[in-house]
């Protein structure tokens, strides 16, 4: 299971979620109590050992903007929250990830005309105004017999409210591609190693189990 921690603002957190064996971390470039600012961002990038993914969050930036930030800091993969259609991510070749906020099967429909254009898809808690991060889980099982449907055709990456507690749940609905948190491993507004190591082991119990 692909494991993304979003929101880092720190060398220590990108460093605990390498220690604690998380797949990707993401960087808030969008207004946000998380966004990060491009030099901050590269001082933690500069400072990681190994390899783990970089990924960066943005919302209806102009395509050159993200293009410029993306190579000044290395970035492998581009998460876009906003309403950036198939051509835009299209621009983003093997980089692009989409998110979809999602009330029900109906909303799924959209993602297919992203089909060849993005690397995977993000399902993500519908708030009016907030395109993503609200910390809020969305009800997993309304999609649960649409979403293992060939005709997707894209990895499914899985977020919202996801912590420690519930992420088993959200994995054994939807068995996704990868699963993405922020919130869910903080403690009043901060990134915490404990919550992050016990959102992974939790992560990797539930694999260890399905897959034994």
């Amino acid at each position: 299971m692909w494991i993304k921690i979003c929101g880092i603002l720190t060398t220590e957190v990108a460093l605990c979620c390498i220690d604690a064996g998380v797949n990707a971390i993401g960087f808030v470039f969008t207004e946000s109590k998380r966004k990060i600012t491009v030099e901050a961002a590269k001082k933690i990038i500069r400072s990681l050992p190994g390899r783990i993914e970089k990924v960066g969050v943005f919302v209806d930036m102009p395509a050159l903007e993200v293009s410029t930030i993306a190579d000044n800091l290395g970035l492998d993969l581009l998460q876009f929250h906003g309403k950036e259609s198939p051509e835009y991510c299209r621009l983003f070749p093997g980089k692009a990830i989409k998110s979809f906020a999602v009330t029900g099967p109906s909303d799924l429909d959209a993602i297919a005309s992203y089909r060849g254009c993005i690397k995977a898809c993000l399902l993500d808690t519908c708030r009016r105004g907030q395109p993503g991060g609200t910390g809020v889980p969305w009800n997993w099982s309304l999609i649960a017999d649409t979403i293992g449907q060939p005709s997707l055709g894209i990895p499914v990456i899985v977020a919202g409210g996801l912590t420690a507690r519930n992420v088993s749940v959200a994995m054994e609905t939807l068995k996704p591609y990868g699963i993405d948190t922020s919130s869910g491993v903080e403690s009043q507004g901060q990134k915490e190693c404990r919550l992050i190591r016990e959102f992974v082991n939790e992560v990797r119990r539930w694999e260890n189990e399905e897959f034994a």
